[in-house]
């Protein structure tokens, strides 16, 4: 997909989230996710070349400053990503995050080691993750499940689950809270 196109997409999943979104313009000017997100795309896009890996840290902190979201540019991001407010948010360096998901305020994709493996989490396709959640080490998510604010997650969510509580326990969705479309607000909240 091309850049512009890229940033379409990028554009429309923050419209399709957040209720507060008003125009493209306005939310490329002021969403700090957004910037973060597209910094994210341009410093991965280093991090393949050995030789441009100390410029794309360097991107990163550089981001990390002037919007509060640091993400590694060794991590993994799907396509419509979307983080909501941002400040606080971290993801690692071996973080995998799929297409159509979305990230509140101090969401921490952190890992548990400090060996040279895949040590972060994966969030597969239409995860939302609520804020102040932390999803610690390298468990998988699955793909349509949510994430309760403040839950801390140590252990592989199934697919169409929600998890919430400090451990975080996962149950599967009744037929009352199907999946909810991604280009639709999802507040985690409802939830708990």
């Amino acid at each position: 997909m091309s850049i512009l196109g890229t940033i379409r997409e990028d554009l429309q999943a923050a419209r399709g989230q957040d209720p507060a979104a008003r125009s493209n313009a306005e939310n490329a000017l002021v969403y700090s996710g957004l910037h973060a997100i597209w910094s994210h795309r341009v410093a991965h896009r280093m991090w393949a070349v050995p030789a441009l890996r100390g410029p794309a840290r360097v991107l990163s902190q550089l981001t990390r400053f002037a919007t509060g979201i640091e993400i590694h540019p060794g991590a993994t991001i799907g396509r419509r990503f979307f983080i909501d407010h941002g400040m606080g948010v971290v993801i690692g360096e071996t973080a995998e995050v799929g297409n159509d998901v979305m990230l509140y305020h101090g969401v921490t994709l952190g890992g548990r080691s400090l060996e040279q493996v895949k040590r972060h989490p994966t969030l597969e396709d239409r995860v939302t993750v609520g804020a102040g959640a932390k999803i610690l080490g390298p468990v998988v998510i699955g793909e349509g499940s949510a994430i309760g604010a403040n839950a801390v997650v140590t252990r592989d969510v199934p697919a169409d689950s929600i998890a919430t509580g400090i451990p975080a326990v996962a149950r599967p969705r009744t037929t009352t809270e199907k999946l909810v479309d991604p280009n639709s607000y999802i507040d985690p909240a409802m939830y708990i």
